[in-house]
């Protein structure tokens, strides 16, 4: 088989294991264009299992990038970036990426290859170049972590859907009892502008908090842009709905929610970095 068939066949799949590492598409496809000339320059007649080799460049090409100071220097809260996709993928909302970004890089790598793509320990050493032991305690660390900072709950698309409706309008419109009823006690609102549009610069912590400041910013222009020309519309983001903004022929931000049991709103992530909203000005669709 040519080597572009090949490669082309795990593109996908390549690009969604870089996505889940990184958290960024760009970052992503750029994992994946250096797997693609490691592999062109490979002795093919070599590689027993072309999915397994491929998966192992492209994991580790993502946790070098990891291991590198890359939000160091960023300005404000980092956010995912988020990306439109068709299909239920919990596994990639921005809240669990969020959390996933404290693992260590081999802990996040353990933990996307066997949570989201079902890799055995021993596919994971080899990819790794660990021992099945040490990918077993770190697959038990990073599970503890993300249990311990992000429990999960059952899906309802319905109420996703419903509860993200009910909150762009009741922000749009300053209504903070609504807000308040939407809100868990606890919740917390990160905005990720990248120090290109105007955001807070720190979570905003607290249903009380966030919701006065969800009221003062709903009812004022951004970034140029008057509240007339802003409209919002609920679509996949991540694998679940969310809302995109947009206006003046752009798009301004991008929100998820994510809910816990009660369908109480327990975090708000609104990013509106420009750099971030490429995929999603662009429309493209990703199947992760």
């Amino acid at each position: 088989m040519a080597p572009v068939t090949v490669f082309d066949e795990y593109r996908s799949l390549l690009f969604s294991v870089a996505y889940r590492l990184l958290g960024s598409a760009a970052d992503a496809e750029d994992a994946v264009q250096d797997t693609w000339l490691r592999w062109s320059a490979a002795d093919r007649s070599q590689v027993a299992d072309p999915k397994a080799y491929l998966v192992r460049i492209v994991s580790n090409l993502a946790m070098d990038r990891l291991r590198s100071a890359r939000h160091e220097t960023y300005v404000g809260p980092w956010l995912p970036e988020p990306v439109l996709t068709t299909g239920e993928t919990p596994d990639v909302a921005p809240a669990l990426l969020l959390v996933l970004e404290n693992l260590t890089p081999l802990e996040r790598a353990v933990f996307v290859l066997k949570e989201a793509f079902a890799f055995t320990y021993q596919e994971i050493a080899d990819a790794m170049d660990r021992t099945p032991e040490a990918v077993r305690q770190a697959a038990h660390r990073a599970r503890e972590h993300v249990r311990e900072n992000r429990p999960r709950f059952p899906a309802d698309r319905d109420r996703q859907r419903a509860v993200t409706e009910r909150f762009f309008a009741a922000a749009a419109g300053g209504d903070i009892n609504t807000l308040m009823e939407l809100l868990a006690p606890d919740v917390a609102l990160w905005t990720d502008g990248g120090g290109k549009v105007r955001q807070a610069m720190r979570p905003v912590t607290g249903a009380a908090r966030v919701a006065a400041w969800l009221a003062g910013v709903g009812g004022r222009p951004y970034e140029g842009v008057q509240i007339d020309q802003m409209s919002a519309v609920v679509a996949e983001l991540n694998g679940s709905p969310g809302l995109v903004i947009s206006g003046a022929g752009r798009v301004l931000g991008t929100i998820t929610l994510d809910l816990d049991a009660q369908g109480r709103v327990t975090a708000i992530l609104n990013t509106a970095n420009p750099d971030k909203l490429a995929s999603v000005q662009a429309g493209v669709v990703r199947q992760l």
